[in-house]
Formats: C-alpha cells, structure tokens, sequence
C-alpha cells in the first residue's frame, strides 16, 4: 500500500470504531444509524456472494478498464495445448527456449554429429586433425551400439578414414579452386621509376 491507501484504511478503522462505540452506547444519530446499518449490510452481501460470482465481477471489472487488452496470444491457439500428455513438457520446452544442445539418446546426438561431421572436418587444417575426429566418432559409435545405457537402438555408420580423408582433400581443392577463381585479379601498378620518366 501507498501512503494514502495506509491513510485511508486507518480512517476508515476509526470510523468503525466510533460506530461501534457509539453503537454500544446507544449514542448514534439518524445519520450514523444509516451509515453503520449501509455498512453491515455490504459486509452481509459481501459474505453472502459466492466465489464464483466474485470471480465473475473481478473478470467484468478488468474487461472494462482494458486489463486484458494486447495480451500476447490474443486470437491465436495457445501453444501445446492440445497435444497430449506428456509428463517431460517442461523439460523439452525449457530446452526449447535456452537452445539447449547435447542431451538426449546417444543414438539420436550420434545421427545429429553423423550428418554435421563433413562442416566440421572442413574446418580443420591437417589430415591429422581430421583422423583423430574420425577415429572418435567411430569409436564413439561402436560404444553405444552397446546399448549399455539403453535408448533407442543405433543407426549410424562409422565411417572409413581413409575414405573420409579423401573425400576431405577433395573439398579443400575445389573449395581453394572457388576461392581463386573469385579472387580479382591484381592490378598492374608501374614502377615507381616511371612515374617520374613521364614527367
């Protein structure tokens, strides 16, 4: 509450007090009578009203001053509503919206790094380099066809080094072709002698 609320409500305190002690004494003129008898009865009416219609005033009462106005999904379907239970909802959307990357079944983080693997070998220098990522992967998929920790069952191939070295200096040559082909041609600049001969 604001100053004037604790203002108002000690108030409003007094005067019941009064009225109360004024009540008791039998001191009350016409006035007082009527105010004190209008009072009890809304605090009679107030106890008499169900929640529901409580609710149903509050709700009118926000609609009228504009409280539900430019609410983010006014006409729109609200989001997962009508899909079905799922008891890991939270989990998911919260991984959702934090962009949260890798958890989850090994088989499926092993088929995601499967189709990412050629962009990120492309960015190493050497063939060592790129041996070592290869020969993780494999053995990292040998691993889980284990199926120690369970999950679904694991799909990916490992894949063949030398082949995949291969296939890697093939795409550096035509990626360094590209490159030189989009590169312009230098200009030819005279040499600073002649400059001053044609003066």
């Amino acid at each position: 509450m604001d100053g004037r609320g604790v203002e108002e409500y000690r108030r409003r305190m007094e005067r019941a007090a009064r009225l109360r002690a004024a009540a008791s004494g039998g001191g009350l003129d016409d006035e007082d009578l009527e105010r004190a008898e209008a009072e009890e009865g809304l605090r009679h009416k107030r106890r008499t009203v169900d929640d529901a219609a409580k609710a149903d005033y509050l709700v009118r009462d926000a609609m009228a001053r504009g409280d539900f106005d430019n609410l983010k999904y006014a006409g729109k379907p609200i989001p997962n509503l009508g899909d079905g239970h799922d008891p890991d909802w939270w989990i998911k959307g919260l991984m959702q919206r934090e962009n949260v990357t890798g958890l989850g079944p090994r088989a499926i983080l092993l088929r995601t790094e499967d189709a990412e693997l050629d962009a990120r070998l492309d960015t190493r220098w050497t063939e060592k380099q790129v041996r070592e990522i290869v020969e993780d992967f494999n053995a990292r998929v040998i691993d889980a066809r284990r199926q120690l920790e369970g999950g679904p069952p694991v799909v990916t191939r490992t894949r063949d080094v030398e082949q995949e070295l291969q296939r890697w200096r093939e795409r550096k040559a035509a990626a360094a072709e590209t490159e030189a082909a989009a590169a312009p041609e230098p200009e030819q600049r005279r040499p600073w002698w002649k400059l001053f001969a044609r003066r």
